[in-house]
């Protein structure tokens, strides 16, 4: 059986991958930001978020031993985080300035790699977190990368649809061309390895945007032969799977899709144990706990959710789970029921709710009394708060107007169409212009890109064949209609 324990709700935009450590789960997002949890109860650490990135926010993982986090992002690099203290330990410039979508840690922590929007590869020495080696893949974008449990090998994914597997001084070593028809979305190693007199054998899955999720056996033939096995194709989501993991003992595998669903499956048998339909969006990451039977789920609904897999769930053949109502966990989450209302509507039992969980439990009476709603809420000023509340306090009067204002740009973010958000800073445009691409980018930050990132497209990765930028003037009317409407 698996169950939904909890929900996460702290990212702005959409969650794009987490990863477990013995004691920690990390998230990232296109908002910026990494957040960083206590696995045992999923309140937020102190020193989260981490905000050291300029732009979105592509991937996160742990180092074996949990007391180093990496982060990489369109702005170009990959971050390496201390998690006793959440300072930053060191900031990797991608080669060539291209955004980083991709980071994985060998298992012993020797070498990190990442892989970037323009095929290029680095792998670094992480001790002296100085570049060992570098490659590239022409004509395409590595969007996937795993180490094998031996840390001596790696396979990479790519938007081309190749499986490509890379030794320690870059030699590519096996490749296998169209794994996934449309693109490669994710792949990882299965923890264990089975070795015989004369073969070495890796287990890996791998999901694209064919929608399927595939499962292959790695044979070691010699030092520099390998050769890849389809065992199974899975097909139990109807659209592109985004997203895989298997468990530390390498029993079960979960998926993520564009379908909205979590799969489960017996990795040993290939077979579909559980279908999960909590997310309201495209699930874009998934991450088993190494250490307890746990599951993390991100989605562009901009949630995580924690599941709890029970013993014995193998004698269920895939079974669908309803939806179920969500728990909270850490601050500045909401009830699942009153976070799909909006503020407005909220009732007064909800600005009851909403206090206490700002930690001002103390005002829910008086609130009360004047039978403050949703409504009354967002208009709120310092005169209502002084005259009719009675709040004599300045200082407690400007913390309820600073949380007013904060559940405003909340409630506005989580509502503002895609094409109004910036692609590179995932914000709402104030000042849309048209790039040679024929996308619509925040001026500054469009500019800001073409004189760090070498004239290339943010969406396309081309050169860009000219600098000009023209002001998309139906684009910002648009969105001031939008703004005015709220």
């Amino acid at each position: 059986m698996v169950s939904l324990i909890c929900t996460l709700q702290d990212h702005r935009d959409d969650v794009n991958s987490c990863a477990f450590s013995a004691q920690l789960l990390a998230t990232c997002s296109g908002d910026k930001t990494v957040r960083v949890y206590n696995s045992r109860d999923f309140s937020e650490l102190a020193f989260s978020p981490l905000t050291g990135h300029g732009y979105s926010v592509h991937c996160c993982c742990f180092s074996a031993c949990g007391q180093f986090l990496a982060s990489c992002s369109t702005d170009a690099t990959t971050v390496i985080w201390s998690m006793a203290t959440g300072e930053i330990e060191a900031v990797l410039e991608h080669p060539g300035r291209s955004p980083v979508r991709i980071c994985a840690f060998s298992p012993d922590s020797a070498h990190l790699v990442s892989g970037g929007s323009d095929g290029t590869l680095a792998l670094w020495d992480f001790p002296s977190k100085q570049l060992h080696r570098h490659g590239s893949v022409k004509d395409t974008t590595i969007v996937a990368c795993s180490f094998s449990p031996c840390s001596q090998v790696f396979v990479t994914g790519s938007t081309y649809g190749d499986l490509r597997l890379w030794d320690l001084d870059m030699n590519q070593l096996h490749a296998e061309k169209n794994a996934h028809d449309l693109g490669v979305t994710c792949c990882t190693f299965a923890p264990g390895i089975l070795s015989g007199s004369q073969i070495v054998q890796f287990h890996l899955a791998s999901c694209g945007q064919d929608s399927l999720l595939k499962l292959w056996v790695m044979n070691k033939l010699s030092s520099r032969a390998y050769r890849m096995q389809l065992l199974h194709t899975l097909t139990g989501q109807s659209a592109p799977v985004l997203s895989c993991s298997y468990s530390s003992d390498g029993q079960l595998l979960v998926s993520g899709s564009v379908d909205k669903t979590v799969t489960v499956y017996d990795a040993k048998n290939a077979v579909l144990l559980y279908t999960l339909n909590q997310h309201e969006r495209y699930v874009t990451a998934c991450s088993f706990s190494p250490t307890s039977p746990l599951i993390a789920t991100g989605s562009m609904d901009n949630t995580v959710n924690i599941w709890r897999v029970e013993d014995g769930c193998s004698g269920h053949d895939g079974k669908s789970l309803p939806e179920e109502s969500a728990l909270t966990s850490s601050q500045g989450t909401t009830s699942a029921g009153r976070s799909k209302l909006l503020v407005a509507d909220w009732s007064e039992e909800d600005v009851s709710v909403w206090l206490v969980e700002e930690g001002l439990g103390g005002l829910v009476d008086r609130f009360k009394a004047n039978n403050i709603d949703g409504t009354e809420l967002l208009s709120l000023t310092k005169e209502t708060l002084a005259s009719e509340l009675h709040i004599e306090s300045v200082g407690l009067r400007s913390k309820v107007l600073r949380k007013v204002e904060e559940l405003k740009s909340e409630s506005l973010c989580s509502g503002i169409p895609d094409e109004f958000l910036c692609p590179i800073t995932r914000e709402l445009m104030r000042e849309p212009v048209i790039a040679a691409d024929g996308y619509s980018y925040e001026r500054e930050a469009i500019e800001s890109w073409i004189h760090t990132k070498n004239r290339s497209s943010p969406m396309t990765n081309l050169p860009l064949l000219t600098t000009l930028l023209t002001p998309n003037h139906t684009l910002k009317m648009a969105i001031a209609r939008w703004k005015t409407s709220q």
